[in-house]
C-alpha cells in the first residue's frame, strides 16, 4: 500500500467480477467492499486516505479477492484492469470538505473526469456517488430528482455541491456523447459504524457528545431537518442500482423519507444513551439547509428498494460501536499516560 502503482489481480472466481471502489477505505466504502467481496466479486480498494482509515478495511486484508491502493483520482491512473467502477471518492462532511476547498471540487469534477475517461476506454460502467447537497437549501419538498435545486455557487459549501453537480454533469454528458454506461445516486444523510468520531457529521456528532457526557451541539434552532439512512440500507441501494437495466441511469435517490427535527435526533441520543448531557445551541452555519428529505419513488419503482432499518435500530447499533471505539480510544490514551 505504501505507493500508488497499480496492479492487476487474477479472479479466484472466473464468475466474478473485478471492482474498483474510489474512497474504498471511508465510511460507505468499507462497508461496500465488504458487501462485494460477501457477493464474490474482486474488490481494488483505492483510497488517499485524506478522511479513508486503513482500520475500516483491516479486516479484508488478506482475503484473496482484495486489494488495497493509495491513490488519489485526481491523478489519472492507467494501469488497471477492472470490469466496473464505484465512484465514492470525496469527503462528505462540511469540515473535511471545506478544510481544503480546491482539492474537494479537484476530486469532483478532474477526479470524475478521469474516471470517466478510463471507463469510456475499456467500455466499462461506472457508478457516481453523487449527493442530496446538489439540491441545496430547497424550495421543493421532499426533494424528487427532477428539482434543479437552490444551491449558492460561491458560498463554503459550494466546493461539494457545485463539484458534485459538475460531476453529475460529466456523467451524463459521457453517456450521451460516448455511450459511457452510468449510473448516478443522490445519497441523503446516512450514518451507522466506521463513521469517524470527529468527522462533524450531526449524528456521530450527538453520539459522541452524548457518550462524553458534553453539552450536545444543535447549530441553529434545531427545527431544520433532515432524514437519516442506515448504511445497510443505502449499500442495498448501491448493488440494486449498479445491477439495474443500461436504462436506469438515474439520478436516483436513495435515502430514508421519515423526517425527523435536529432536536428530536439530539433527544433520542440521550434518551437512548442515558446520557446527562445538556442541549446547547450554536449560530447555524451558511448555507445550511433547513429542510432534507428524499422522494424515493424512482428508486422504488426502478429498483424496488426502500429502506427497512428504522433511526431507533439504527441509533442502537451506531451507538454500541462509538461505545466500543471511545473505550478503546480511552483505554489506549490511559496507557500512554501512564
Amino acid at each position: 500500500m505504501g505507493n500508488s502503482r497499480i496492479t492487476n489481480i487474477v479472479s479466484p472466481n472466473p464468475a466474478s467480477r473485478r471492482i474498483l471502489i474510489t474512497g474504498g477505505a471511508g465510511f460507505l466504502g468499507s462497508h461496500l467492499c465488504e458487501r462485494l467481496l460477501g457477493l464474490g466479486h474482486n474488490v481494488l480498494c483505492l483510497d488517499n486516505f485524506s478522511t479513508g482509515r486503513v482500520e475500516n478495511v483491516e479486516h479484508l486484508i488478506g482475503h484473496a479477492g482484495f486489494q488495497l491502493l493509495r491513490h488519489d483520482i485526481v491523478t489519472p491512473c492507467s494501469e488497471l484492469a477492472v470490469d466496473e467502477i464505484y465512484n465514492l471518492a470525496c469527503p462528505a462532511s462540511p469540515p473535511d470538505y471545506q478544510a481544503d476547498p480546491i482539492h474537494t471540487m479537484k476530486t469532483s469534477a478532474l477526479g470524475a473526469l478521469n474516471l470517466l475517461e478510463f471507463a469510456r476506454e475499456r467500455g466499462i460502467r461506472i457508478f457516481q456517488a453523487s449527493t442530496s447537497e446538489i439540491y441545496g437549501d430547497p424550495h421543493v419538498h421532499p426533494q424528487p430528482e427532477f428539482y434543479w435545486g437552490n444551491v449558492n455557487p460561491i458560498g463554503p459549501r459550494a466546493c461539494y455541491d457545485e463539484g458534485k453537480r459538475c460531476a453529475e454533469t460529466l456523467f451524463f454528458d459521457y453517456a450521451r456523447q460516448y455511450g459511457v454506461s452510468i449510473k448516478v445516486c443522490r445519497i441523503f444523510n446516512t450514518y451507522g459504524p466506521r463513521m469517524r468520531p470527529n468527522d462533524g457529521r450531526v449524528v456521530s456528532n450527538f453520539i459522541v457528545q452524548a457518550l462524553q457526557g458534553k453539552n450536545i451541539t444543535i447549530y441553529g434552532s434545531g427545527t431544520q431537518t433532515r432524514s437519516f439512512c442506515y448504511v445497510d440500507d443505502l449499500i442495498e441501494g448501491f448493488v440494486r442500482l449498479m445491477e439495474s437495466p443500461d436504462d436506469v441511469t438515474g439520478p436516483i435517490n436513495l435515502g430514508n423519507p421519515d423526517e425527523f427535527t435536529i432536536r428530536e435526533l439530539a433527544e433520542f441520543v440521550i434518551d437512548m444513551t442515558g446520557s446527562k448531557s445538556r442541549i446547547v445551541h450554536r449560530a447555524l452555519p451558511v448555507d445550511d439547509p433547513q429542510q432534507r428529505r428524499p422522494d424515493i419513488r424512482r428508486a422504488r419503482e426502478a429498483l424496488a428498494w426502500k429502506p427497512t432499518v428504522g433511526l431507533a435500530e439504527g441509533l442502537s447499533k451506531t451507538i454500541a460501536y462509538f461505545d466500543r471505539v471511545l473505550g478503546v480510544e480511552t483505554t489506549v490514551s490511559q496507557e500512554s499516560a501512564a
